[in-house]
């Protein structure tokens, strides 16, 4: 689902994958974020998506004047993990409402691994 912005001059659609990209970009610019992880983590294995697939790892969900985010991540071992997490939803919160003008109601994050750095 889209978010839908009218005005007096018509109106604007941003599609969920633009979105999701602008908040792939600003979850990995964060200390500790290794990559994104596949959404569909079953039994303990997960995917570490590569660049090119970065949204795959996040589910954009739209109501009319309002978006949430689910972040499916890595981190690397060591760091802490709420702390990480919050510098994530902050950097996002802002990343998406200063670029789409819409705003995010909630950031929810999902570790589904952790990796170790050699």
């Amino acid at each position: 689902m889209s978010v839908k912005m009218f005005n007096e001059n018509g109106s604007i659609t941003i599609d969920d994958q633009a979105i999701a990209t602008i908040a792939g970009l600003a979850a990995m610019e964060c200390y500790g974020v290794v990559g994104m992880a596949s959404r569909n983590a079953t039994q303990g294995f997960f995917e570490l998506l590569k660049r090119e697939q970065i949204t795959k790892g996040i589910k954009v969900s739209a109501t009319e004047d309002k978006i949430n985010i689910d972040l499916y991540i890595v981190l690397q071992y060591g760091v802490k993990i709420s702390v990480v997490a919050e510098n994530i939803i902050s950097r996002i919160k802002y990343s998406v409402e200063n670029f789409s003008g819409v705003p995010v109601d909630n950031v929810n994050i999902f570790v589904q691994g952790v990796r170790v750095q050699k």
